[in-house]
């Protein structure tokens, strides 16, 4: 004998095979990014940069607690071309005492024609190093406008096998870089060279990012470049 279904079971069966995948969760914010309050009297500080300054930005924070207000935007600071368009709203309005700034792995990667990264052949850089370098100096002086002390952090090397990268073509860039602070009197952070001195202990493989515990050193070294610089209390 054949098993008799029920019409409510089929329709429920029917309705179980066509219901949409469930969503995914929203992804949690990053809470580097999340604004702060300040807490009055102390220096402000502005972190500007790409995801390896988000790594950075939290232990940054953790270790200037009392002694600054260190803030981001809330977003991805790319390429220079990016912070050219942007950098007034970056600002804002408020008083800055330091900012510690840095572009160049958003503009040294290869992109497609839709904004894919991809091997050299297949795409096209987004910024010359001619184009970088006319980008930070036009950068250099809107921030030079604000009366803040400057600290320009070099761009950290480029691994082998890097999607959508060269292995060691920052080092071009940051040659163009180091040249447009040195003209214009900025201090610079070399990461590059500190993350060079112990790049397979800290830097995570054919990747541009770091473990942990590299955000962790690379803050260290953010903050020894920062803290000479903060006045006393805050104007």
């Amino acid at each position: 004998m054949k098993p008799r279904y029920s019409l409510g079971i089929l329709l429920v069966c029917l309705l179980i095979d066509l219901a949409p995948a469930a969503e995914k969760a929203p992804k949690a914010p990053n809470p580097a990014l999340a604004a702060i309050t300040d807490t009055p009297g102390l220096p402000r500080v502005l972190l500007l940069g790409d995801s390896i300054s988000i790594g950075y930005m939290l232990p940054a924070r953790a270790r200037l607690d009392g002694k600054a207000n260190v803030h981001r935007p809330a977003e991805n600071c790319s390429d220079s071309g990016k912070g050219v368009k942007t950098i007034d709203k970056w600002l804002g309005s408020e008083k800055w005492d330091v900012i510690h700034f840095n572009f160049g792995l958003h503009d040294l990667k290869f992109l497609d024609e839709k904004g894919t990264l991809v091997s050299p052949e297949k795409g096209q850089q987004v910024a010359s190093v001619a184009a970088y370098e006319k980008n930070l100096r036009d950068l250099v002086a809107r921030l030079k406008q604000t009366g803040a002390k400057l600290i320009f952090a070099t761009t950290t090397p480029v691994p082998a096998g890097s999607a959508g990268r060269v292995e060691h073509d920052e080092v071009r860039y940051n040659t163009a870089a180091v040249r447009v602070m040195k003209e214009n009197g900025v201090a610079v952070d070399d990461l590059h060279a500190f993350v060079a001195a112990r790049q397979d202990k800290i830097q995570l493989p054919k990747n541009v990012h770091f473990s942990k515990e590299g955000y962790e050193q690379l803050a260290d070294t953010v903050v020894a470049s920062i803290a000479p610089l903060l006045p006393a209390k805050a104007k």
